[in-house]
């Protein structure tokens, strides 16, 4: 894996949704209040299906915010799925993500992009990963997401202690020579290192969800997980990296 291009200035965010009406206008002036300072930004908008009024109101906001772009899935796909339609509708060569549903801070990202942009080439870079450090859900999914990360941790030793967190920033080309699957966002960093590049998680805030409902739940998170992660333990194990010189 090549180092990844200096960042310049320019930034495309990602947000995958789906029914997040309530959620899409004060999400989107955040984002844009925080990314103000940037030479170039845009957020894109995955709409995965969505049937209440998420595509009414992106249309809407689109209409007198330049930077904000949609796209949507006819059917839903899945927030993986989503994350690799926006990525590769990205404009800008660093990707930064966040959930739609408001629990990530925008406010977060400027630090990301101030430890990116204080990056050397020997660091070989290519993904700062959000920490909540101080998650802000109820005690049993807090729980529920300590054990799968500690598990995940000793099984693929990804030495990152919250893959789960949405707010993640990576270089595009990074995220696109990464092998494809469903649920694939959950272990991007053990596939970013499985590539050759480093992660470094940063601790960021997160915050309780106000608006709409949760579209996972222990369950749903747990069985799915635990298949794609002995998925994901495979490919690692069979990871082969050259170290390859002119002839």
């Amino acid at each position: 894996m090549s180092t990844p291009h200096p960042f310049d200035g320019r930034l495309s965010v990602v947000v995958p949704v789906r029914n997040e009406a309530e959620n899409i206008e004060p999400l989107v002036r955040e984002i844009a209040a925080a990314l103000s300072g940037l030479r170039a930004f845009e957020i894109v908008y995955v709409d995965d299906g969505s049937d209440d009024g998420t595509h009414a109101e992106l249309e809407r906001l689109a209409a007198s915010l330049p930077q904000l772009r949609h796209l949507r899935h006819v059917r839903s796909c899945g927030q993986s799925t989503a994350i690799l339609t926006g990525v590769h509708s990205a404009r800008h060569p660093w990707v930064a993500t966040l959930d739609g549903d408001g629990q990530n801070d925008p406010a977060d990202i400027p630090r990301l992009l101030e430890r990116l942009a204080a990056a050397q080439p020997e660091e070989n870079l290519h993904m700062l990963a959000g920490w909540r450090a101080a998650r802000r859900d109820t005690w049993l999914r807090r729980l529920s997401s300590r054990v799968a990360n500690g598990v995940r941790s000793r099984v693929l030793r990804d030495a990152t202690p919250d893959t789960g967190c949405g707010l993640k920033l990576f270089a595009r080309d990074t995220f696109l020579a990464l092998p494809y699957f469903d649920h694939m966002h959950r272990f991007l960093p053990a596939l970013v290192q499985r590539q050759g590049g480093r992660v470094e998680s940063i601790v960021v805030s997160h915050r309780p969800r106000t608006r709409g409902r949760s579209k996972y739940g222990v369950h749903n998170r747990l069985w799915v997980g635990i298949v794609d992660l002995f998925g994901v333990a495979w490919l690692m194990r069979r990871a082969r990296r050259p170290e390859v010189v002119d002839g």
